[in-house]
């Protein structure tokens, strides 16, 4: 979308930045609900699967021409905590 003004691209950013912040709640959810699925601390660091999400998300960002550098650093920060979260979720169930 060509956009006209500043304040247009900056109305579509937040509208996007929105959409974002929407999208990594849903993750959290499922990500705190996987912790129940496993059995050890291996399962929920699980760096295969880790490795996978991020070969996908780099595949993605290509496909739709973002930065695969820049996509990359961000899912592994964002994985990073997740996974951080799963795992004290995980140890208050044990």
């Amino acid at each position: 979308m060509k956009c006209n003004s500043l304040e247009e691209v900056r109305e579509n950013i937040n509208r996007i930045d929105n959409e974002i912040i929407k999208l990594i709640s849903e993750r959290g959810n499922y990500v705190i609900q996987a912790s129940s699925f496993k059995k050890n601390e291996a399962d929920v660091k699980a760096p295969n699967r880790v490795e996978a999400v991020i070969a996908n998300v780099r595949a993605k960002a290509n496909e739709y021409g973002a930065n695969a550098d820049m996509v990359e650093a961000l899912y592994r920060e964002m994985i990073n905590r997740f996974i951080k979260m799963e795992m004290d979720k995980f140890n208050k169930g044990k």
